[in-house]
């Protein structure tokens, strides 16, 4: 107990102290920001995360597709991971955390050790879309979906990965809080459910569930493959990005959700880049 106590401390304290990027974030339009492609080569050896710029074939409200959280829930969580661990960033000239969005069919996709992509319920893969993105998990990336709600997204999501990882060879699995995944560095007691930060003022912050009754169970789901690595996460029913991309906007979003996704965000990279 005492660790635990600790340990939750040490987020919110580290979070609370590290203000230069969440105010920088303060004034950004969702979805202005410019596509940075990764590049051929990556500038060096340390972590990075990529954004999957994956085609919509489907709406649903508050998404805009693949630009959902970008890039500030990125730079965010990197910047958060170097300050609460030893993990070395990928870095600018300016010291800023390097970040990329790759397409589907992109060769440099392969230099991406770490895959995520906002508004999944939308997303749309075609076969050779699908198998590219096959190669690239078997061959040990990997790849974190999350922020889609109900029952429709998920269903949408569930037939479009099952294009990539066949459900019969690489079924999906519910997490048990006991995983070690989920233990890493922080102790994770429940998957908190974080709406994004509009749905939340609508609300006057005592809402948390976007689609009501049809998403108030949250759901942390996983593929992995024959060996039991975890290949892909799926935060369903919950916004974990909006957590880490809207950190600076209202200190009483932050206090509510940021110390809870912040823990869940570290505590599966660790275990991304450990296993």
């Amino acid at each position: 107990m005492g660790r635990r106590l600790i340990v939750a401390s040490a987020v919110v304290a580290a979070l609370v102290a590290a203000v230069g990027v969440a105010h920088a974030q303060r004034y950004f339009r969702e979805g202005s920001y410019a596509t940075r492609l990764a590049p051929p080569q990556m500038p060096d050896s340390s972590f990075v995360v990529c954004r999957l710029a994956y085609r919509s074939v489907r709406a649903e409200p508050s998404g805009i597709g693949w630009q959902t959280d970008y890039p500030y829930a990125e730079i965010n969580l990197t910047t958060r991971l170097s300050e609460l661990t030893k993990t070395r960033v990928s870095r600018d000239e300016n010291q800023r955390p390097n970040f990329y969005v790759v397409r589907p069919l992109d060769p440099t996709l392969f230099n991406c050790p770490f895959l995520v992509a906002s508004d999944a319920g939308t997303v749309g893969f075609r076969d050779d879309e699908a198998e590219h993105l096959r190669n690239y998990l078997l061959k040990g990336g990997f790849f974190w979906a999350d922020d889609f709600w109900g029952t429709e997204a998920w269903s949408h999501w569930a037939s479009q990965i099952g294009k990539v990882l066949p459900p019969d060879q690489y079924p999906i699995e519910d997490v048990s809080l006991n995983d070690p995944m989920l233990h890493s560095l922080y102790e994770i007691k429940a998957i908190p459910q974080i709406t994004n930060i509009q749905f939340w003022r609508r609300f006057g912050g005592t809402e948390t569930s976007e689609r009501g009754a049809d998403s108030a169970e949250v759901h942390f789901r996983v593929i992995r493959d024959s060996h039991r690595r975890v290949m892909v996460v799926m935060t369903h029913n919950t916004d974990v990005a909006d957590s880490w991309e809207r950190e600076g906007e209202d200190p009483q979003f932050f206090y509510q959700f940021s110390p809870a996704g912040y823990a869940l965000g570290i505590d599966v990279l660790l275990h991304a880049m450990t296993h």
